[in-house]
């Protein structure tokens, strides 16, 4: 797995590379402003990149929109998009598309090692990760009338934890069930919503989204 990483602060972005490379990954070059970034993404064709949301010059959206120009630029990278905090606009408009290869996460997640490097090689294989907090504001956010009323408190485990990009097996042992209750659950969930079910899990993820991010839209 080759790796650019795009991060303003040079303290997380050294921490970064010392520990990916630590655990055996190709950290082929990191970058502290968009342009570099994407002189990296065009000299080294990685397979995955690890981009702020926030970079040089103003701070503001400049990560994503370097992240949507390199995956122009290279479709079949996979990003991975780290933030201080929960941006719930970024979060939607980058994740609701349905695109393969993507993640979201709070950069305290860093920390918790295990729970990083997993969404880091969920994303890489093609996969969805989004932080459990972001997955958190979004229902929060959503609408009191929104059909996820119809949901019961189970289906709302079970749906939480597909916005955070898990497939059925890691769901049934998060919620101490059998694989075949969380496919019975999810089978529900999709009736309920009004949508047809997909076993691939990033087509399940952009659906929650996207149901998500309407009702906020609606708001």
């Amino acid at each position: 797995m080759r790796i650019v990483i795009a991060e303003d602060d040079a303290l997380l972005r050294e921490g970064l590379a010392l520990l990916l490379r630590a655990e055996g990954l190709d950290v082929v070059a990191t970058a502290g402003d968009p342009d570099a970034f994407l002189a990296a993404v065009d000299r080294y064709g990685p397979d995955v990149a690890i981009v702020d949301v926030r970079m040089p010059p103003t701070h503001a959206d400049e990560g994503i929109v370097a992240a949507v120009e390199a995956r122009r630029r290279r479709p079949e990278l996979a990003v991975l998009v780290l933030s201080a905090y929960v941006e719930q606009m970024f979060a939607t408009e980058l994740l609701a598309g349905g695109a393969r290869g993507l993640g979201y996460l709070l950069k305290e997640r860093v920390g918790r090692v295990e729970e990083f490097l997993a969404a880091l090689h969920r994303v890489a294989a093609g996969g969805t990760a989004i932080d459990p907090d972001v997955v958190a504001q979004l229902f929060a956010r959503t609408r009191p009338d929104s059909r996820l009323e119809r949901l019961s408190p189970r289906e709302r485990d079970v749906l939480a934890l597909m916005a955070e990009g898990l497939g059925n097996v890691a769901i049934a042992e998060r919620l101490f069930v059998s694989e075949g209750a969380v496919h019975k659950h999810i089978r529900s969930i999709f009736h309920k919503l009004d949508m047809a079910p997909d076993d691939r899990s990033d087509r399940r993820v952009a659906a929650v989204l996207r149901y998500l991010d309407g009702r906020e839209r609606a708001r």
